[in-house]
């Protein structure tokens, strides 16, 4: 199984009403080697200024970006290519992360190259410690900017770090 850790930047909270503005994909495994980046053109004319702010970029600078359309082709042609037929998306926050690109894949090519589920790392860490009260962030070795191949490449060394080191039962293939 090709585990895939995504992060995402949005304008807003939801997709459609909002715009996912940015996202980065990890495929996890040692070295973490092979990662996506897409910066997307906003798709409605809604936008919080606040929610934008957190991506470090302008409504401008967004206007400027690729067709969404073109970037969750290239997506989907990077997953075909670098993850083979069983993949698993998993992220730190999957249940905003996974609205977006879900219904970005669903919306724009009519399919989810991940299916139909996901997983929240978060979670997973949880019960590995047996303490719904604890978080895996201190695992993280490359800083978190908010830009989000950086973001994803953090959740994926804490998931490595909970594989080699905490004795998680995890197929890296």
């Amino acid at each position: 199984m090709t585990y895939v850790m995504v992060d995402i930047e949005a304008d807003g909270p939801i997709p459609g009403d909002y715009s996912m503005i940015s996202f980065g994909a990890v495929v996890v495994e040692a070295g973490l080697g092979r990662s996506y980046y897409g910066r997307l053109r906003p798709i409605s004319e809604r936008w919080i200024p606040q929610a934008l702010a957190v991506s470090g970029h302008s409504r401008e600078q967004t206007l400027g970006f690729d067709p969404p359309e073109e970037v969750m082709r290239r997506f989907d042609h990077w997953i075909e290519r670098e993850c083979g037929p069983r993949r698993l998306f998993i992220a730190d926050n999957n249940g905003f992360d996974w609205q977006f690109i879900n219904w970005y894949f669903h919306h724009f090519l009519g399919a989810n190259p991940f299916g139909f589920s996901s997983q929240n790392l978060g979670s997973l860490y949880k019960g590995l410690v047996k303490d719904s009260f604890q978080s895996f962030k201190h695992l993280r070795k490359t800083k978190h900017t908010h830009h989000p191949v950086d973001d994803a490449k953090g959740n994926a060394e804490a998931l490595l770090h909970m594989k080699n080191e905490m004795g998680l039962k995890l197929s890296l293939k």
